[in-house]
């Protein structure tokens, strides 16, 4: 629940020295988008650990870096219903940071979501954006009015200040896969030929309605990876396969999420430690299921709604390609299924393909695109349907694999995956990594000290 608590930011990595990226462009602009409660974190924990189960709410605020209003809109006079209007001097701390332009210039920018919570949508009003990067990796470009993001990606978009520099334009932030009882976010692109205390006169974009998934699938179908000499192509086929199923359960009364009937409870002692220094007591040595059962109608709440806990891993042998296929189902309540953006520690990966419903391997298989799949960290599943990704097990350690919603993560949607675990006893990890559980009193044992 750390990004509850605020503890989130952006890493932006630049090309070597030399190297020009496939795009020109006169100026970029960092967006982070995120979410904020008035209840602390711990409160938050607490409740979704309850039973019977306190869901958490909505957040009261979508924040722009870091900033954001709260019983009050920079757009009340287009707010319905009418809102308290937001008057800044500007020096406020939350007061929207303005992106000041110049007329007839290209602009890069970079957005990213560390939201705990919400799916958005980006528009900027009367300008069109460019879709050229996602997740750090070059895309083809295509045009689009919004754009939907989900916590854990990043993208970059360019658009042209190419209309009236008398005038100023809003860049709103909406709530997407839930219902929006969070106010929008708002800043302004500034043309410095103009006031920045002036207002757009027109009304803030407005998003898709919440639940038209078409229009999210639409976004997210388009993106296709930008094949320039270095990129690296997808291997033809698999070594292995696995499938994850997502589903709503109960252990004990307590509401939770599984994979595959197995709810993530991370042990005391880091994985790392426990296979570095052979602590085989540190965590649960059988290997989860790779697949559920056939006949699991995943468009119905499940039958039998109870679950495990479990801390076992996925062990992958070293260098072999590994598919994902990432399957939705009903949650608890009929006609239920949500979003959920699945983020992989430690690598890359191909998505290879998305659909509806249950996934089926001989026919689905045949959609799967293995010419130019984009290369992410995060990738969603979206309602009822199922995602198809493809990595390779090429980097020795112990990764998470979950769902970027922290709610979600913190009642047990994810699963571990080790890879190249002869080579992790060669690995040098720092003390300080190791410190808790067995790892971290043998340390003090043999030091006196942590």
């Amino acid at each position: 629940m750390q990004r509850s608590a605020g503890l989130y930011g952006s890493l932006i990595v630049y090309p070597p020295k030399g190297v020009r990226e496939p795009f020109p462009y006169d100026g970029e602009f960092n967006l982070l988008l995120s979410d904020w409660w008035h209840a602390s974190s711990h409160q938050q924990e607490l409740s979704l650990s309850t039973k019977p189960f306190r869901w958490i709410g909505e957040p009261q605020t979508l924040l722009i870096n870091g900033r954001g209003q709260f019983n009050c809109s920079l757009a009340a006079l287009h707010s319905r219903p009418v809102q308290r209007q937001c008057k800044f001097r500007g020096n406020e701390q939350c007061a929207p940071q303005l992106l000041q332009v110049l007329p007839n210039k290209t602009y890069r920018l970079r957005v990213a979501s560390t939201t705990a919570l919400a799916s958005l949508n980006l528009a900027i009003g009367h300008h069109k954006m460019e879709v050229v990067e996602a997740d750090g990796n070059y895309v083809q470009p295509f045009y689009v009015n919004d754009l939907d993001i989900y916590s854990g990606e990043s993208y970059s978009v360019l658009f042209k200040t190419d209309q009236d520099p008398s005038k100023n334009y809003w860049i709103s932030v909406s709530v997407r896969g839930r219902e929006p009882n969070t106010p929008q976010a708002l800043t302004i692109i500034n043309y410095k030929t103009t006031s920045a205390s002036k207002l757009p006169a027109s009304p803030p974009p407005v998003a898709p309605l919440w639940n038209d998934y078409n229009h999210s699938k639409s976004f997210t179908y388009q993106i296709r990876a930008r094949m320039l000499p270095d990129y690296p192509n997808p291997p033809t086929t698999h070594h292995r396969r696995i499938t994850l199923l997502n589903t709503q359960n109960y252990i004990n009364g307590y509401t939770k999420w599984a994979i595959n009937n197995i709810s993530l409870s991370l042990p005391s002692t880091p994985y790392l430690g426990a296979i570095k220094h052979q602590l085989n007591g540190a965590y649960n040595h059988q290997s989860p299921p790779e697949n559920y059962p056939e006949f699991y109608d995943v468009m119905q709440p499940p039958v039998n709604p109870n679950s495990t806990y479990g801390s076992g891993m996925y062990v992958f042998e070293f260098n072999t390609t590994v598919d994902v296929i990432l399957q939705n189902a009903n949650a608890l309540a009929k006609n239920t299924s949500e979003i959920h953006p699945w983020h992989l520690h430690g690598h890359d990966f191909w998505v290879l393909g998305y659909g509806d419903g249950k996934f089926n391997p001989g026919k689905d298989e045949k959609k799967l695109n293995l010419k130019n799949p984009p290369l992410r960290n995060t990738a969603v599943i979206f309602p009822h349907g199922w995602t198809a990704l493809r990595f390779v097990a090429d980097n020795p350690g112990v990764w998470a694999f979950h769902c970027h919603i922290e709610p979600h993560l913190h009642m047990g949607m994810g699963v571990i995956f080790a890879e190249g675990v002869n080579r992790i006893k060669e690995l040098n990890i720092p003390h300080e990594a190791l410190t808790c559980g067995m790892t971290g009193r043998m340390f003090m044992n043999n030091n006196g000290h942590h």
